[in-house]
C-alpha cells in the first residue's frame, strides 16, 4: 500500500478522547456516560452535513474526518471533545497501514 502524505503540522486541534462507561440503572438497563482517557492533537476536516426532521425540529448532523497519531485502544463508540463540541467516532482506519496515523470518521450533532 502507498504511504499517505500528511503534514503532522496540521494537527492543531487539542481534543479530549473519551470512552463510554455503562452504569447499571437498577431496572435491567444501563446508563451510558463518558470518562476522559487522554488529550490528543488532531486535524479536523469538515466533510458534509445531513439535515433531517425529528419531532418537528430540524436536526443537522455534521460529518468530519479527524486525523490522529496512531494509538491502540481506540474504537468506534468512543468520542472526541473540543470544548462543548462532541465528535462521535463512527469508524476509524489506518490510511496506509503504516502505524503512523488514524483517520476517524465522526459525526457532530448540530442541535
Amino acid at each position: 500500500m502507498r504511504a499517505v502524505m500528511f503534514d503532522p503540522g496540521q494537527m492543531t486541534a487539542r481534543l479530549q478522547l473519551e470512552r463510554p462507561v455503562e452504569t447499571a440503572d437498577g431496572q435491567g438497563g444501563a446508563a451510558v456516560s463518558f470518562e476522559p482517557v487522554c488529550l490528543v492533537w488532531a486535524c479536523i476536516e469538515p466533510l458534509g452535513e445531513i439535515r433531517e426532521e425529528r419531532a418537528g425540529a430540524e436536526i443537522v448532523t455534521v460529518t468530519h474526518r479527524i486525523w490522529l497519531r496512531f494509538r491502540t485502544g481506540l474504537a468506534a463508540g468512543m468520542r472526541l471533545r473540543k470544548g462543548e463540541r462532541i465528535f462521535a467516532i463512527r469508524s476509524l482506519r489506518d490510511p496506509d497501514e503504516g502505524g503512523r496515523y488514524l483517520v476517524c470518521l465522526c459525526e457532530e450533532d448540530g442541535r
